[in-house]
């Protein structure tokens, strides 16, 4: 699609845990950038590699009309903006529908309108719900159990009626276990991974629900930045979806054991008692990401571990 070329892209959520590093690997490449964030989760600091060389607007991709007004111009959308936690989705399922599903719609209307080239959205394999087969498998079928799992399979909907029915390019990545450098570990909804280390370099104990076999595709957000600029550079991939992982299981028990390693503290959680709902396996299958994204992932568990240690040392 783009890959000789250098793009306009607009980056919702663009100030987010992962957003930023999409936007740091788009102007790594020379791309032109634009980031619309509400601010809400997103933080400046995140940007702070890339000052200078972005163009940064506070605006909610829940406001059509303004939304509009800032995706004009654009080749390219990465649409990050969402509330990511699947427990807030329980608790408030109106709110996160108006972020993460008409939001969804919004940007699709806003990029047919001014003819955006592609649209490339983060969607999650929570969109699999309980379903037991691993690996999980794009052609599987969708049983999403909680409101967030909801709308990102309405949403890939959406986008695949896009692209079939107005022509607008539209690429879903199903992203796994995300981890590394800027995600809060302040929120009680963030990963396992910002949690565990944090609480290792405070020397405080963390919580694991369950005996600690159960296992969970941990991939590193660098990795996955890269796959979007893929999604948004390979030919021939228009309404299709593809599991970003690493393709690997790490149970909890392993994951706690390297963040002993590599923090060089006394590391072990306390075990509770399991909790309802909990998805007890998840292993994507990127047999098709590799072959049509020409991706892979690239640092694993451990190696990612020491960059999110480097980076929480230095913060510090």
């Amino acid at each position: 699609m783009l890959t000789s070329i250098l793009m306009r892209a607009l980056v919702t959520g663009g100030a987010g845990f992962i957003g930023s590093h999409i936007v740091d690997a788009l102007v790594s490449r020379g791309h032109s950038v634009r980031v619309l964030d509400n601010f809400s989760a997103g933080k400046r600091d995140n940007l702070s590699a890339t000052e200078g060389k972005i163009e940064i607007v506070e605006a909610d991709v829940r406001d059509a009309p303004q939304l509009d007004f800032y995706v004009a111009g654009s080749d390219v959308v990465f649409h990050e903006a969402a509330i990511v936690s699947v427990p807030y989705s329980i608790e408030h399922p109106q709110e996160t529908h108006d972020v993460n599903l008409q939001g969804t719609l919004n940007v699709l209307q806003a990029a047919r309108r001014h003819g955006v080239k592609r649209v490339v959205f983060a969607s999650s394999a929570a969109v699999y719900g309980q379903e037991p087969t691993l690996p999980k498998k794009e052609s599987m079928a969708l049983e999403p159990v909680s409101p967030y799992g909801v709308e990102k399979a309405a949403s890939e909907h959406y986008l695949f009626a896009w692209s079939k029915t107005f022509g607008i390019e539209t690429v879903a990545l199903r992203y796994f276990n995300v981890f590394g450098p800027r995600q809060d570990p302040s929120s009680p909804y963030s990963g396992v991974i910002s949690i565990f280390m944090t609480r290792a370099i405070e020397g405080k104990k963390a919580q694991i629900y369950g005996d600690g076999e159960q296992s969970r595709d941990f991939v590193y957000v660098g990795d996955v930045a890269a796959a979007n600029v893929r999604a948004a550079e390979a030919e021939g991939i228009s309404g299709n979806v593809y599991n970003v992982g690493a393709g690997k299981r790490t149970t909890l028990n392993e994951l706690a054991s390297l963040v002993a390693k590599v923090t060089g503290k006394e590391f072990s959680p306390k075990h509770e008692a399991a909790r309802t709902g909990d998805i007890v396996h998840s292993l994507a299958d990127i047999s098709r990401t590799k072959k049509d994204l020409a991706w892979a992932p690239e640092v694993d568990v451990e190696e990612g571990l020491t960059r999110l240690f480097d980076s929480l040392r230095s913060s510090r």
